[in-house]
């Protein structure tokens, strides 16, 4: 619970009795919403069975509900996985006059409970410290999904350093396994894509939420217009990164393929070289240089013509330019 004269940590049974004082703020922050939460949500919030449904079970995309006197909102942060994987950190929140309800939404077993909690507990201790006093449900919501945009923004800012490590190796032609840099390309590309999807999705479900009228009271809508601005500031950024990498990635196609041109274009000139030669050592060859006997004089004149046709096919070639 926040006061104006500071912050406190109260028990859940107090929970009713908080919540019906015309002073202060609470704030229940539930890292998994086990059975005993959703009765607490149920019974002493009064909040809709399907939002508490979406409390309990993984929300693959962001959502807001409006009731008669609060709001509800499902959004995602990204974190880093293994082999390239994006996880989906959800947050979910029911936004009221005096009140905010935070929970965690389940979570991959690979990602540590602190990744999941680190957006409220940064807010947490902002308050803890008295550097922060929230006025209402709405002020501290802000609060909370400031510091997700900024996590989103930050994990921007990790891929983007991969981004330009990769126009380094391309430009500078350090690619070592040609097939391992691929990947990393894909994967950093990937990353960017992930978190240029959660802010715009998030962008649309606040969007949408400045326009309710219903359980948004007016002074709040300043601070839904500048979370559109921050979810819009981080979807610009990972959408140019995004094509700045595929520009890279472009530059790095477009070279290997003129190398493979121009391979293939000096194979066709050894081919063009060793036809004749080919042609009619596999038409006298075998007659011409045998173990017992050579015949020189066949063989000087159709070693001659080889070279004349070699030698005429090459020059032909450099006209047509393929070398």
């Amino acid at each position: 619970m926040t006061e104006a004269q500071g912050a406190e940590k109260r028990d859940a049974g107090e929970l009713s009795e908080l919540l019906a004082r015309p002073d202060g703020l609470v704030w229940v922050d539930i890292p998994q919403c086990w059975p005993g939460d959703e009765k607490v949500l149920r019974e002493v919030f009064g909040f809709h069975p399907h939002a508490i449904r979406d409390c309990v079970h993984r929300n693959q995309v962001p959502k807001v509900h409006a009731y008669a006197d609060h709001v509800f909102v499902v959004l995602h942060a990204p974190e880093t996985g293994r082999n390239g994987h994006v996880h989906y950190i959800e947050l979910d929140q029911f936004i009221g006059a005096n009140y905010l309800v935070t929970v965690h939404g389940p979570t991959n077993e690979a990602v540590p409970a602190r990744v999941a909690l680190a957006d409220t507990a940064g807010v947490m201790a902002r308050i803890a410290s008295g550097r922060y006093r929230p006025a209402s449900g709405f002020d501290l919501s802000y609060a909370v999904v400031s510091a997700l945009a900024r996590r989103q923004e930050a994990f921007v800012e990790v891929q983007t350093r991969e981004v330009w490590q990769l126009e380094q190796r391309v430009t500078g032609g350090h690619l070592g396994d040609p097939e391992k840099f691929l990947e990393e390309m894909f994967r950093t590309r990937h990353g960017l894509v992930a978190v240029r999807t959660m802010a715009a999705l998030s962008r649309e479900i606040y969007g949408r939420l400045a326009t309710i009228n219903r359980g948004v009271p007016e002074r709040a809508r300043p601070l839904l217009d500048d979370t559109v601005d921050q979810f819009n500031r981080v979807y610009a950024i990972a959408d140019g990164q995004k094509d700045y990498l595929q520009g890279v990635i472009d530059f790095y196609r477009t070279r290997s393929d003129t190398k493979m041109t121009i391979a293939a274009e000096r194979l066709a000139v050894i081919a063009v070289i060793t036809l004749p030669i080919t042609a009619l050592s596999s038409v006298y060859g075998m007659n011409l240089i045998v173990n017992d006997s050579t015949h020189l004089g066949m063989l000087i004149p159709v070693l001659a013509v080889m070279l004349v046709m070699s030698v005429g096919l090459l020059i032909w070639a450099k006209r047509q330019g393929w070398w």
